[in-house]
């Protein structure tokens, strides 16, 4: 499959005319076709509800066009819990999926009405000693250990997390939930990351689905929701398959209907809280080569860094480039694509085959959409960019603006009195 970025080298040379890069530049037309192909893909389950995992791209202008369809947020902080209120979503639309969380932090999420999805066994006294309940509607993060396999292999190792329940903890914690007063269940399980395969969800369901048949007839427990939480993935690589989201949502109703509806729980609601699947791929970074240098390799030097997209360098993860106006020339040279950082692993792609790149040329970092400006920082001082939205009309609207040594400087206090020369 190739990549085709989804802006074009005419179009970043008007842009750059007001906001120079890099830049982090996300498409409206694409996130609003994604949002759409996922409600018709689970349209079958009446309460069907994707909440968009906060943590992969928190803006609010996403947030937003994301919530005309809908859809809730998945947060797993204080502050992406006020941003989700900030945004208008209310507590129905909230999932609050955390670890080791502190009691703030449940506080905030109580007292917003959200979705409180428990962790671990010992949170539920914690919880209760907190807010001085159980809330009416609860959930919790289920763990079988092990390693998660599909017929294609191994997807991940669940055993390895620390993340969620095993299956005798989550068995007493429904429970002990019941018995406090908690009446509507959910269930919530995330067992393998960016999944590249159309089986991961409706393995993934049939399993949820089998343990809270049995748990609701051992503890009467009611089942409202069983939450499938993200992992499905997307091919950074153009060798990969994507995922087909109508033949997922297909698989999962085929178990649904052949375990939950026979148990007459045919009422429960699907969630999912997908961040990757949603805006991976209708994200880039776009960056300008600005120095080139030849000893024992080829380097291309870019503006971009990786306080801009570290997934390269902390996961060796790949994202594919294409050098803007050079889409169909030939990849007949090989290049280290690096930023200034002081770390050798600031590196968007080693050894990477790509056409021959002049100075000055653009460069599109490809699905940089989710886990992108988020994980951002600001190592040696660098400065978070700005994060640029391509509207359905063509226009370029900006949706965070690029930071400031005001803003590096800010948090200073104690130096108040002194003024930032530039």
């Amino acid at each position: 499959m190739k990549k085709i970025p989804f802006v074009k080298k005419e179009q970043v040379e008007e842009i750059v005319k007001t906001y120079p890069t890099p830049f982090h530049l996300y498409d409206e037309k694409g996130i609003r076709e994604n949002a759409q192909r996922v409600k018709d893909a689970f349209s079958w389950n009446k309460g069907f509800r994707e909440y968009f995992a906060v943590k992969a791209t928190p803006n609010p202008y996403i947030l937003k066009i994301l919530q005309e369809y809908d859809f809730g947020c998945d947060c797993s902080s204080y502050t992406e819990l006020m941003l989700s209120k900030s945004c208008g979503f209310d507590g129905e639309h909230i999932m609050f999926s955390s670890n080791d969380t502190p009691a703030e932090e449940f506080a905030y999420a109580d007292e917003m009405g959200a979705i409180i999805n428990l962790d671990d066994f010992t949170h539920i006294d914690f919880l209760e000693k907190t807010i001085g309940h159980i809330p009416e509607t609860i959930s919790c993060r289920y763990n079988p250990g092990g390693v998660f396999e599909l017929s294609n292999g191994i997807m991940d190792n669940p055993g390895d997390a620390k993340y969620g329940m095993t299956t005798e903890q989550i068995r007493e914690a429904y429970r002990v939930l019941k018995e406090k007063g908690a009446k509507n269940f959910g269930i919530h399980a995330f067992l393998a990351s960016n999944t590249v395969t159309n089986e991961y969800y409706p393995v993934l369901a049939r399993q949820l689905f089998e343990l809270i048949v049995e748990i609701s007839k051992e503890t009467g427990c009611h089942f409202t929701f069983v939450n499938l939480s993200g992992g499905v993935g997307i091919p950074y690589s153009p060798d990969q398959e994507p995922n087909d989201i109508s033949v997922i949502g297909e698989g999962v109703r085929k178990a649904y209907e052949e375990v939950l509806a026979p148990a007459g729980m045919d009422d429960v609601a699907i969630y999912c809280e997908m961040g990757r699947f949603m805006l991976g791929p209708y994200g880039c970074v776009v960056t300008e080569a600005i120095h080139e240098k030849h000893t024992h390799k080829e380097y291309i030097g870019v503006d971009a860094c990786a306080a801009n997209l570290m997934r390269p360098a902390i996961y060796g993860a790949y994202h594919h480039i294409t050098v803007l106006g050079k889409e169909d020339a030939p990849c007949d040279h090989v290049y280290d694509i690096t930023g200034s950082l002081c770390e050798n692993c600031d590196k968007f792609a080693v050894d990477r085959k790509l056409p021959k790149i002049d100075m000055g040329d653009y460069l599109v970092i490809h699905d940089s959409g989710a886990h992108g400006f988020s994980m951002g920082y600001n190592y040696n001082g660098k400065l978070r960019s700005a994060e640029l939205l391509l509207q359905e009309d063509g226009s370029v609207k900006l949706i965070r603006r690029a930071e400031t040594p005001e803003d590096y400087f800010a948090t200073f206090d104690c130096f108040d009195d002194i003024k930032i020369e530039r």
